[in-house]
């Protein structure tokens, strides 16, 4: 499936999406659960290709949850909100006793217009399509685990957590023929790509050594024992685009704030069908399988 729901009123193409945030700790390197609640319902609506316009939300607040938090939170969420072009219009909340929630829990929904004639869904990527993923990986899921167990590196990781309809816009004005935009979320670039290898029915191959990442993030994985490819993003786009506009579309993405370490990491073929196979450093090629249950738990 894909983020968003597509939907028409009276010929006006509407996208609507909805997700929940039980991120721990709600404050991290980089951001907070309010700031990452927006950021995840524009970034769903932005990969359908509709302008995000308006947010409504849900607070699930423990009992005994300091009130200068939550004030902090709904300020993070204000901010987000207008960087991001939308408008919060409704909201709720609710308490639940001490012990029955963990601090704070958030639901979003979010309503973008979709320009007439456009669809985006992985069912539609192509053989021959080239991947291009906006930036470096991992850094939302290291920025998390380090503020969750007291980790300390000597360059601090910071989530990358932002929205990004506007260099979604930006790609799209390029006039290019795509037909695949999904950012890596919960189980990382492995499993976003494995998922559209399923919806397409087509097979998918990237290249170890074109991978972007942090050297901090690499080294925490190496310690920790952790999958690169697994791990979360929270301002990262994966766009599948031809191989007569790669260069288009990457020189965009390089020319915006949002997209200036993209790269180019794979393409989609017709072989191993549903199949995701990594070209490792050494030659070799490796079968990269969906992820199953979480890497790290409460992570967005």
């Amino acid at each position: 499936m894909n983020d968003s729901a597509n939907v028409e009123i009276d010929n006006t193409g509407l996208a609507i999406t909805t997700d929940s945030f039980v991120v721990d700790p709600i404050f991290f390197p980089g951001g907070d659960i309010g700031h990452l609640a927006v950021c995840g319902t524009v970034n769903d609506l932005s990969m359908a290709g509709a302008r995000p316009l308006w947010l409504t939300t849900a607070f699930i607040l423990e009992e005994g949850l300091p009130m200068e938090d939550l004030h902090r939170i709904v300020d993070s969420m204000g901010k987000t909100a207008r960087k991001a072009g939308v408008d919060l219009v409704a909201g709720d909340t609710k308490v639940v006793p001490k012990g029955k929630a963990d601090k704070l829990f958030i639901n979003t929904t979010g309503v973008g217009v979709v320009k007439k004639g456009r669809t985006f869904g992985g069912q539609f990527a192509r053989p021959g399509d080239q991947i291009l993923i906006s930036g470096t990986l991992g850094d939302h899921g290291v920025a998390i685990l380090s503020a969750r167990e007291g980790l300390a590196f000597e360059t601090p990781v910071l989530s990358d957590s932002t929205p990004l309809w506007d260099l979604t816009r930006t790609i799209l004005d390029t006039g290019a023929d795509i037909q695949v935009m999904r950012d890596p979320t919960r189980g990382g670039l492995a499993t976003t790509l494995n998922e559209i290898a399923l919806q397409s029915e087509l097979g998918i191959e990237i290249l170890e050594g074109d991978l972007p990442f942090r050297e901090a993030v690499s080294s925490a994985c190496e310690i920790l024992g952790l999958d690169l490819l697994f791990l979360a993003n929270e301002g990262k786009m994966l766009v599948f685009v031809s191989k007569d506009e790669v260069n288009m579309v990457l020189a965009a993405m390089k020319d915006h704030p949002d997209g200036k370490e993209a790269r180019r990491i794979g393409e989609v073929v017709s072989d191993h069908r549903g199949r995701v196979v990594m070209r490792t450093r050494i030659g070799g090629r490796r079968i990269v399988d969906m992820l199953t249950g979480e890497q790290l738990p409460r992570i967005c």
